[in-house]
């Protein structure tokens, strides 16, 4: 927040030399923290609610700290001019900063160090300038840019690897397996591995994507399904991880690591309150900015899910086929 409020600083401030720049930004901004209590429920989608609920607990509570630290000041020394600084304020400030920030990758720099920009190509005058947001998921791009992408390629949703939940999937898929809920100690030991057991593990999984499913999530279904260890040892994990390695445990165990990401996702579909006709419906009536993205952003989740569930699906039959041919064999 130190930019945001140096960004509510130079606002407030006479004759600012970034006034050109600030001037120029949005009034509102359309991310989900502005949003309408009604327009933030109708998401219908538990890990961005969280986010969105984490970041305006965030305003609230720091507009005490900021009001605290500036209530016995002159007005000579108030540093934004004796304007309020509310959750609105810094919420607007939060937005404009996050909406033009970059991403940087690599080694964490100092704090004060300067990026220069170089053009790769020669630029004509009066010719746009496009930014590449980058391979992100539409929570992001609505949490901090406030907008969504149609059938982004990148989109995803995330669920909790949890044995009660793998347990539910799999006697919907038809599936027995004791070890979702108690592994063995073998299998135990590849899921510490895997981040996803021993001491704070990183239990948050992803569906949909590049990967299609996750390669911790591919690699502990594949490993509880599996049958001995020697099977499994015949593997380094990068194999294991790999969906296009077909079928590294043998058929019967890829069609069953499948029919429970399947099921996964027929829970996940579950959760949603509202299918995507009804959301097409809602989208043809006059509602507001806000209502529509909530509305779209729903949708997008919902069809990369049904994608996910197709995709696996035609893999699971291509499967049973060669099981099928080598069964007659």
């Amino acid at each position: 927040m130190r930019l945001g409020l140096k960004l509510l600083q130079e606002r407030a401030k006479t004759g600012s030399f970034w006034w050109p720049y600030i001037s120029n930004l949005p009034e509102i901004y359309t991310v989900p923290i502005f949003f309408p209590g009604e327009d933030i429920k109708n998401l219908q989608y538990a890990p961005l609610l969280y986010q969105v609920n984490k970041r305006c607990r965030f305003l609230l509570e720091f507009e005490k700290i900021v009001k605290q630290a500036l209530a016995n000041l002159k007005s000579g020394d108030h540093p934004f001019g004796g304007q309020d600084v509310d959750s609105s304020s810094l919420g607007w400030a939060m937005s404009a900063v996050s909406s033009r920030a970059f991403r940087l990758y690599g080694k964490e720099l100092p704090d004060g160090t300067h990026i220069n920009v170089v053009a790769g190509t020669e630029i004509k005058q009066g010719e746009p300038l496009v930014l590449n947001y980058g391979c992100l998921n539409n929570d992001i791009f609505l949490l901090d840019y406030g907008f969504v992408i149609p059938s982004s390629p990148y989109d995803c949703i995330e669920l909790k690897y949890d044995g009660a939940l793998l347990d539910a999937a799999s006697m919907a898929a038809g599936v027995s397996s004791p070890n979702f809920s108690s592994p063995t100690p073998w299998q135990q030991k590849i899921l510490s591995q895997l981040n996803l057991e021993g001491e704070a593990p990183l239990l948050k999984v992803s569906i949909g994507g590049p990967e299609l499913v996750e390669d911790r999530l591919l690699v502990a279904l594949r490993v509880l399904l599996a049958d001995d260890i020697e099977t499994v040892q015949k593997h380094d994990l990068s194999t294991l991880k790999s969906l296009s390695a077909e079928a590294p445990l043998g058929i019967a165990n890829e069609i069953a690591a499948l029919r429970t990401v399947i099921a996964l996702c027929v829970i996940a579909l579950g959760h949603f309150p509202t299918k995507i006709t009804e959301d097409e419906s809602v989208l043809k009536q006059n509602i507001s900015g806000s209502a529509e993205l909530a509305v779209q952003f729903r949708m997008q989740k919902k069809s990369v899910i049904i994608d996910v569930m197709r995709d696996l699906t035609r893999r699971v039959k291509s499967l049973l086929s060669k099981q099928s041919v080598n069964s007659q064999r």
